[in-house]
């Protein structure tokens, strides 16, 4: 009667794995339709307005002595009001030659006001938290210290503030160093579809657009109401997504709004990279899923778009168990070694084809961009998935522990790659 009823229930996660999976795939392929043959959302980049808010420029910093100057240089020459705007890029416990370049641009220009942080917890969320105390601007706008904004980028973001409903706003995200190898072409392609496609259709349909954490910008006040970032979460971007969403705030997508990024060259920094997001998105799911299914504020359709979007990162960790659930149905007897290598290999192709959206959405979002020779690399994706199963996986499962524990993950920075000038 025992190994009966395992066996009726490891059957049934497989039929439970099959319907989350239609269930994206679908989601994936209306957002695709939407995105390509449906009316689209404007942004706020045709307002005419001569009263900018005033704006403060976050640009985190950790051993960036690579990056630095390329970042601040554009920065410092962006096209928004000199008097509207504060610059303070934030030396947090470097040990290499950050500090130099930051002093450099200080003596240079009148509104840059590096913050030095040299003691005390070291990462984003507690560096933004002490910084938002002191800043000046009503708006806060955060760069990652890889990325090189455009001159009109900070007046793109900041015009939607205008909109008293609007807490937040995020841009889109473009990798500059896509023809450096396999990855770095492979991961252009995952932007292209999570932003060109993903993040417009959900702006489009009125569900969840994402705050990303850079290119973006946030109302500071609202922000400090909110007690600032939590420092045991990892992705404060996540954080403060769901819990403006929870209060009835909007957030917005910019399309047009593009900024340029270094996307890792190794497998290696991918790697660690993805499970510190996986572990961060993970952590916010645990900390709003309830508050955000009791809103008054949000409809059923957004809370809907808010729970897949939350439970993104735990679906590999879903296939994975998937994948030793129909070994041990191989083992009772249930099932034959065919059908478990067949079922892996066929969940495979269908994550990568499907509940991941290169087909749909990466493959529209080409289109679009008119960069169609992309297309071809299309089903090389099917190596990312599997790539991405165990770290992703892996980031998920620590997620669990840090809730279960309270544990304070350590902020790790992104290994950057370029070349000094």
């Amino acid at each position: 009667m025992g190994l009966a009823l395992l066996v009726i229930i490891l059957k049934a996660y497989i039929i439970t794995i099959a319907i989350v999976l239609l269930i994206y795939t679908v989601r994936h392929f209306i957002f695709s339709l939407n995105r390509s043959l449906g009316e689209q959302k404007l942004y706020y980049q045709d307002i005419m307005d001569s009263d900018l808010p005033k704006v403060t420029v976050i640009v985190p910093m950790h051993n960036e002595e690579l990056v630095a100057a390329n970042s601040m240089d554009n920065i410092v020459h962006t096209a928004y009001p000199k008097d509207r705007l504060e610059i303070i890029p934030v030396e947090d416990h470097s040990e290499d030659g950050t500090l130099a370049i930051l002093e450099k641009f200080a003596n240079e220009y009148d509104n840059v006001h590096p913050y030095v942080r040299d003691s005390g917890a070291r990462g984003k969320p507690v560096a933004m938290n002490e910084v938002m105390e002191f800043a000046t601007g009503d708006v806060i706008i955060v760069f990652d210290a890889d990325y090189l904004p455009p001159k009109g980028i900070i007046r793109d973001i900041a015009i939607s503030f205008l909109d008293p409903e609007v807490g937040a706003v995020m841009g889109r995200v473009i990798p500059h160093n896509v023809g450096t190898n396999l990855l770095t072409r492979l991961l252009d392609l995952e932007r292209t579809g999570g932003y060109q496609i993903d993040q417009q259709a959900r702006y489009n349909l009125n569900l969840v657009p994402q705050y990303g954490g850079t290119v973006g910008g946030f109302r500071r006040d609202i922000a400090m109401k909110l007690g600032g970032f939590n420092p045991k979460i990892i992705t404060e971007d996540t954080e403060l997504t769901f819990k403006l969403y929870e209060r009835g705030w909007k957030v917005v997508y910019a399309n047009r709004a593009e900024c340029y990024e270094e996307a890792p060259e190794t497998w290696a920094v991918r790697s660690r990279q993805v499970t510190r997001w996986a572990r961060g998105h993970c952590q916010v799911f645990f900390q709003v899923v309830f508050k955000l299914l009791k809103s008054k504020y949000l409809r059923r359709m957004e809370k809907l778009d808010a729970m897949l979007l939350l439970m993104i990162y735990f679906i590999p960790l879903i296939l994975l168990v998937g994948l030793f659930d129909s070994l041990t149905l191989f083992f009772l007897g249930e099932m034959n070694l065919f059908s478990s290598v067949f079922i892996f290999v066929l969940v495979a192709s269908y994550s990568s084809f499907g509940n991941a959206a290169p087909f749909f959405q990466i493959g529209s979002g080409v289109l679009l961009d008119g960069g169609v020779k992309r297309i071809r690399l299309l089903p090389l994706l099917m190596f990312n998935f599997t790539f991405y199963l165990w770290f992703i996986s892996k980031g998920a499962f620590l997620s669990i522990f840090d809730t279960i524990f309270q544990r304070t993950p350590e902020w790790e920075k992104t290994q950057r790659f370029r070349k000094q000038t």
